[in-house]
């Protein structure tokens, strides 16, 4: 059953070939949660999708555990880049615009269509429903559980900030920037 009714989704939509990843997760949704749950699409279907890819583009909302203040998320994304080789861009949507995102128009708002009505009992249906959504455009989406436990208010020391080998783009540099796949020591 659900535990204290958290079930927290957290997916990856691929406009390039109209397929999903959603993780849900058990515990919080945190920076180190949503970095999870890419690198679990990153394993489970982009891989293999995209074996010559050498940069991934991520495009997301400017609050939240993915938002573009949290140093969490840089740190995690950093080792996320140095464990894969990936640049990873990050796009942010400006403050106020995540009616933009593609993710809430293609993925989330079908969800929310295909478990409409049914009672969101357990973590089985949850990751069921979800699962077996579809389009009739081809939306194919894959979920999984998410158990971990994320711990909240974790703090990234200045040593750990600068050692995020991070490029801000000559645009916003705050919502747009990238990751390189080599990450500092930190103490």
């Amino acid at each position: 059953h659900l535990a204290d009714g958290k079930a927290i989704p957290y997916g990856v939509y691929d406009l390039a070939d109209n397929s999903a990843w959603v993780s849900v997760g058990t515990d919080h949704d945190t920076s180190q949660f949503a970095v999870a749950s890419i690198g679990r699409w990153w394993e489970e279907m982009g891989r293999e999708k995209y074996p010559n890819a050498r940069r991934l583009m991520i495009t997301a909302d400017c609050g939240g555990s993915n938002g573009n203040r949290p140093w969490l998320w840089k740190l995690e994304l950093a080792a996320f880049a140095a464990r894969t080789g990936l640049e990873i861009f990050v796009c942010h949507l400006p403050p106020g615009t995540s009616k933009w995102n593609k993710i809430e128009h293609r993925l989330f708002s079908q969800i929310s269509i295909n478990w409409r009505g049914r009672p969101l009992t357990t973590y089985a249906t949850v990751v069921s429903l979800i699962a077996n959504t579809t389009t009739t455009t081809g939306l194919v989406v894959r979920c999984e559980l998410d158990p971990a436990d994320y711990s909240t208010k974790i703090q990234v020391t200045k040593i750990q900030r600068e050692s995020i080998p991070i490029e801000r783009g000559t645009f916003h540099g705050e919502w747009n920037y990238k990751i390189l796949p080599t990450m500092k020591e930190t103490i």
